[in-house]
């Protein structure tokens, strides 16, 4: 006799479950669309943002080594969401190397020549340089003074630095200093 009211207590049970188990496949479903159409939108953006980064990336690495050429590569062209960037470079009076094997001046001018290339493509309201030109040589200070010159119509740019060419470029100078031991007091000069 209570075959009937059990058989209806499973009935809804399993009409229940058979729903929620519709429910989670339409939001898989949906999960799968949306994962989908993000990644096809990631992947046009990363090679549209790299087509242009490049481009920028040409015109600014011969600015910090005139006569030199650089260019940037993709490790797997095939898979733009795992791939990575492969910087390539030919100094002046060097052969094309490894970005490793260059001296500690050539990576800082390289370095900057990538972050200024992307601030070209999409520039930022500010920047924050700290001791970027400490490896950097008078000539190559004066290339990079031009290269924070020509962001700076852009982007405000803050710079922390000990080197005095680097701060004939600047329109404010802030400094630190202590007069008294222990107290530190800040001077600000407007250079125009």
């Amino acid at each position: 006799l209570l075959a009937l009211s059990e058989h209806e207590e499973l009935k809804e049970r399993h009409d229940f479950l058979a729903g929620q188990v519709k429910d989670l496949n339409t939001s898989l479903d949906t999960l799968q669309k949306t994962i989908t159409r993000i990644n096809q939108i990631s992947r046009k953006r990363f090679a549209d943002t790299f087509e242009a980064v490049n481009n920028h990336f040409k015109e600014v690495f011969p600015r910090l080594f005139p006569g030199g050429k650089g260019i940037l590569h993709l490790t797997d062209e095939s898979d733009m969401l795992e791939t990575g960037v492969d910087i390539d470079i030919q100094i002046p009076g060097k052969k094309r190397q490894n970005l490793t094997l260059l001296s500690g001046g050539e990576k800082a001018l390289a370095a900057v020549a990538l972050i200024f290339a992307i601030l070209m493509h999409r520039p930022s309201p500010f920047l924050i340089l700290d001791e970027a030109d400490a490896p950097l040589d008078d000539v190559n200070v004066s290339l990079f003074r031009q290269l924070v010159r020509d962001i700076s119509q852009n982007s405000q740019v803050i710079f922390v630095t000990h080197n005095k060419n680097t701060m004939e470029a600047a329109e404010n100078l802030v400094g630190v200093t202590m007069q008294k031991n222990g107290i530190s007091t800040t001077v600000s000069v407007s250079m125009n």
